[in-house]
């Protein structure tokens, strides 16, 4: 095949419990300065953690995902996590997306925080073979990392999803801080309200 016709896909993982603008200025600042044909977010179904915790239903984080990035042409969604149930190991996905698109080179978007724990992560050094890591530079330090990573520089948004979770649980609408029409659809769905019912424990997102 033409590898000048091969497509150049970036992924962009996460739990999205909230999606906010630090994860929205990730993907786009990728998708320029890499010239990818486009930026995929990834919904994961169950963190791959040892100390699992719950999350709120993939329903309302695809929604919120699609709210989001409407605006946006370059990017999109990517829901195979979603769609095969389980834990979500990066390598079953991205062995499952390589055979689905042999026309694609894929780039996985990662923190500059999660690259000194690249060792740990489910088959390393077969996901290596698969994937491009792309790792944002969050300090003036760059995190070692016996495996290649690409750096790029991007503005430092101090935003968490923890961080909104807990402003919606107390009533305070994190403005600018999120899309104004996802902080609609979490109002209208009183998600991340104390005692609701479709709101279970909080958590972390593990690149975010």
């Amino acid at each position: 095949m033409d590898k000048g016709n091969r497509k150049k896909v970036g992924l962009l993982g996460g739990n999205f419990n909230p999606i906010h603008h630090a994860h929205l200025m990730m993907a786009d600042q990728v998708a320029q300065q890499m010239n990818l044909d486009k930026v995929l977010l990834m919904p994961e179904n169950i963190p791959p953690h040892v100390d699992e915790k719950e999350t709120i239903s993939a329903k309302h984080r695809v929604k919120m995902l699609e709210l989001a990035i409407k605006e946006n042409p370059r990017l999109g969604l990517e829901l195979i996590e979603i769609e095969r149930g389980g834990k979500s190991y990066s390598y079953d996905t991205l062995k499952l997306l390589t055979e689905a698109n042999p026309d694609t080179d894929y780039y996985f978007i990662i923190g500059s925080d999660m690259v000194e724990y690249l060792p740990k992560w489910y088959k390393i050094d077969e996901l290596l073979k698969l994937v491009t890591f792309i790792a944002l530079r969050r300090t003036d330090t760059i995190s070692k990392s016996p495996y290649p990573v690409t750096w790029l520089d991007a503005p430092l948004l101090p935003i968490s999803s923890t961080m909104l979770r807990e402003m919606f649980a107390k009533n305070i609408e994190p403005t600018y801080f999120l899309p104004q029409n996802v902080i609609d659809y979490i109002k209208t769905e009183k998600l991340y309200k104390k005692n609701d019912p479709d709101r279970s424990s909080f958590c972390l997102n593990f690149q975010i």
